[in-house]
């Protein structure tokens, strides 16, 4: 993956920073869309499938989390991009599913980077929001060994959660684990059946209370 194709949605309320950032990207990027709304978002991400939205934390609507939670799309992975560098805003995003946020004081080229490496499969942050979510992990109450919805799964299963909730695609699950995109799909159907869950975001958070990540 490079910033060269890595497809985008952008979601803010501002739309004269949507138009700012689309122009600052320039060519690194393939801005697919683009959103002023937390119903906004969720259409044109479900439409148009990005490998990354750059998702604004504050809305008046709901906000970035009201997107992730909304959103169906599997592949899809979140960037926070905000003004606030808030401790509080930073592990919300994260427990919900992101895969990294930064701030809008981010120069032009590390917004492009960190675009390429969130498509990538990476997390990313920047050192002080890092911090944040270390410790918030660290200091998470310890789940006990026995877990009775995680005995509901097969063996293969939870290597399939795992990878999900760690942001990998269905082809890398594929690759990683020498079975089909197909059987990827079907166990990935059967973990979110089993386990109540509605998308990828949820598992994301329901293996991070459980410090399975």
């Amino acid at each position: 993956m490079t910033a060269s194709t890595a497809r985008v949605v952008l979601v803010d309320d501002h739309a004269m920073f949507r138009s700012g950032v689309r122009t600052e990207l320039g060519r690194r990027v393939d801005v697919v869309g683009e959103a002023g709304s937390v119903a906004e978002a969720i259409a044109v991400i479900d439409r148009e499938r990005p490998e990354v939205v750059l998702l604004d934390v504050h809305m008046p609507d709901g906000g970035g989390l009201a997107v992730i939670e909304g959103a169906n799309s599997a592949d899809t992975r979140f960037l926070a991009l905000s003004v606030s560098d808030a401790a509080e805003d930073v592990i919300a995003l994260i427990r919900a599913g992101a895969r990294g946020y930064v701030t809008k004081t981010i120069s032009a080229d590390e917004l492009a980077d960190a675009i390429t490496r969130v498509a990538g499969g990476d997390a990313v942050f920047s050192p002080r929001l890092a911090g944040f979510v270390l410790d918030a992990f660290r200091d998470a109450p310890s789940v006990p060994s026995v877990d009775p919805e995680i005995d509901l799964l097969t063996p293969r299963e939870r290597e399939v959660l795992r990878l999900l909730a760690r942001g990998y695609a269905y082809k890398e699950i594929a690759s990683e684990l020498f079975i089909s995109i197909k059987t990827v799909e079907t166990h990935a159907s059967n973990v979110l059946r089993k386990l109540q869950l509605s998308n990828r975001h949820q598992l994301t958070r329901w293996a991070a209370d459980r410090r399975m990540l």
